[in-house]
């Protein structure tokens, strides 16, 4: 039945390996935009990245970039679906506990909730975070600045570890993709309770010494108005 599918894909992966930069950039721009809009291609965009940086070593520089640029603009067109259409269409397409999970990362760890799954690899979910910021109007700028940062570092990760250990760096993440979501994760969460620990404290400590000074300067601007005849 999706026989179909899988020659397009094989179609696609030949044609990107083997064209020129300039013809193999808008058509992976297109693929991405695709996978991460309305359409599901799980991994393409990787297993593109990884193979064509494998075939030329020289593209894992810029090539990952264009796989970043598609990937922004289908996030973003999903958005502004979601952000127009509201919670009604959010909660027709996901289910309410896992919306209600992803609004509590949200409102905990502002915009890590999408830095962090943008850039861990396959099967990590990555849609309901897209979706969940259209529905809760996170600042469209903000948004686009983070996917497309978050998703150039995975793809030129990608794209170098194809350069030293070739076409075996997607087949490593297709057999080991929960393990190194799970790892990732894990070291993620590490570092957000280190800076949970030691350095949000400080930056508390710095916030009580700035509202000390300046309810000391104003108490003082008060008493010098106060004294003038």
């Amino acid at each position: 039945m999706f026989q179909w599918l899988h020659a397009a894909f094989v179609w696609v992966q030949q044609y990107i390996i083997g064209v020129p930069i300039y013809v193999a950039g808008p058509v992976m721009i297109v693929v991405g935009a695709l996978d991460s809009s309305l359409l599901s291609l799980p991994e393409i965009n990787d297993y593109l990245v990884i193979m064509r940086c494998a075939g030329d070593p020289k593209s894992a520089f810029y090539f990952p970039l264009f796989a970043a640029a598609g990937s922004v603009l289908g996030c973003t067109v999903l958005y502004s679906i979601v952000r127009r259409g509201g919670q009604a269409v959010l909660r027709r397409r996901f289910r309410a506990e896992h919306i209600q999970r992803v609004e509590r990362a949200y409102a905990r760890y502002g915009f890590l909730a999408i830095a962090i799954p943008a850039i861990l690899p396959p099967p990590m979910p990555f849609k309901i975070f897209v979706a969940t910021a259209g529905a809760m109007e996170y600042p469209r700028w903000k948004f686009m600045l983070t996917v497309m940062i978050a998703r150039s570092l995975r793809y030129f990760v990608e794209g170098a570890l194809a350069v030293f250990y070739g076409e075996a760096v997607a087949v490593f993440l297709k057999e080991n993709g929960p393990y190194v979501v799970s790892i990732v994760a894990t070291l993620v969460l590490i570092g957000i309770v280190i800076y949970a620990i030691f350095l949000r404290p400080r930056k508390t400590v710095m916030e009580q010494v700035d509202e000390t000074t300046e309810a000391v300067a104003g108490s003082a601007k008060t008493e010098r108005i106060e004294e003038t005849p």
